[in-house]
């Protein structure tokens, strides 16, 4: 599983194992999404009422489980946090609000494509500039600041919360919802959608599959090994989707999707731009949250309360079109990401430091 035979391999399963969800229930172009399901589990514990996303996801409790496996097995289960948790949080939120405008995470953008929408060619070229905002911070010196050793007790806390969701799936209490209408209501079995899910995490844990991180890296240093991931992706899910039948060229008349370009293109510039100064895209802050990685625990529930606010103030975008509401909130975000991005460089500093020759800080 090393190299990049290891990563291609990795990407070939996920795009055959998104297909095949869609062909056991999950709605089409969207056998995985990080945003979408995460999303969903907020419907389903009831902080937003859109009632046609309400599903506790079992893909999201298999991320995080398969990540915790594998990690403990290798002896790479490490408990760390404390790495500006608040930013880290915001910026949750932000890369939901992003992902929500486009209607899919990095990794939806990579199925939608693959099966046929054209409109996922635009979030790519928003997602890669939103990585260029952010390699522009992160070459200026850009850091959330060092985490530290914690006990091995906090990073259990949230593996354990996803086997207590998968119970509360299964049990079915009164108090959790379900969808009976609307992309909520279509998934596959439960079982098959958790062993998808363990498979993806452990694989992903492994080969540090990121979607960000394939666009980045190449930016940065010409590293092609997490973009190669990215293609097998694409290239498995597009066969797929041409073998079952799903493949339907075009813009319009994509499911769950709207074909406004310029929100497409603003809201993965958000997207990308968050993510880059997190670290990770958000399927790869699931993987280190089951590393032991407190701060990525922040940052998805910084994600689960962006959905579930998305849902609430209607800036949601919808297979209709993005609201006004959601317009206005990409904007406000993409100024308070390049705030977090320029308080958080060096920029501020190398501008103190001298000031007409004479050094003042």
């Amino acid at each position: 599983m090393e190299g990049k035979k290891g990563i291609i391999f990795t990407g070939a399963i996920v795009g055959i194992i998104a297909v095949s969800l869609v062909k056991f229930g999950n709605p089409l172009n969207m056998g995985f999404c990080i945003a979408c399901f995460i999303r969903d589990i907020a419907g389903g514990l009831g902080l937003h009422r859109a009632a046609v996303v309400q599903y506790l996801r079992p893909e999201i409790m298999g991320l995080v489980l398969g990540a915790f496996i594998m990690a403990l097995s290798k002896k790479e289960f490490s408990s760390r946090g404390g790495s500006s948790p608040f930013i880290r949080f915001i910026l949750g939120m932000t890369v939901m609000i992003g992902a929500l405008m486009f209607l899919g995470c990095p990794l939806r953008m990579v199925l939608r494509l693959g099966g046929g929408d054209l409109n996922a060619i635009v979030g790519i070229a928003g997602f890669a500039v939103g990585i260029a905002l952010g390699i522009f911070f992160l070459n200026k010196g850009f850091s959330l600041k060092r985490n530290y050793k914690l006990s091995k007790a906090e990073g259990f806390v949230f593996p354990i919360i996803n086997i207590l969701f998968i119970i509360l799936l299964l049990s079915a209490p009164t108090f959790i919802f379900f969808s009976e209408k609307g992309p909520g209501s279509m998934h596959a079995p439960i079982f098959i959608s958790l062993a998808s899910g363990l498979i993806v995490g452990a694989l992903a844990q492994r080969t540090r599959l990121c979607m960000v991180g394939g666009i980045r890296d190449l930016f940065l240093f010409k590293d092609t090994y997490l973009l190669s991931g990215f293609i097998a992706i694409f290239v498995f899910a597009l066969i797929g989707n041409i073998g079952l039948g799903y493949f339907k060229i075009g813009f319009l008349g994509q499911p769950v999707a709207h074909a406004d370009g310029i929100w497409n293109f603003l809201g993965m510039i958000l997207c990308g731009f968050s993510s880059v100064l997190l670290g990770g895209c958000p399927m790869r802050q699931l993987i280190l949250a089951g590393e032991g990685n407190t701060d990525s625990v922040i940052t998805v529930i910084g994600m689960l309360v962006g959905a579930a606010f998305s849902h609430n103030f209607g800036l949601a975008a919808s297979p209709k079109g993005p609201t006004l509401n959601g317009q206005i909130a990409v904007v406000i975000c993409l100024i308070v990401v390049g705030f977090i991005g320029y308080f958080n460089s060096e920029i501020l500093s190398n501008e103190h430091e001298v000031k007409g020759e004479v050094k003042v800080g």
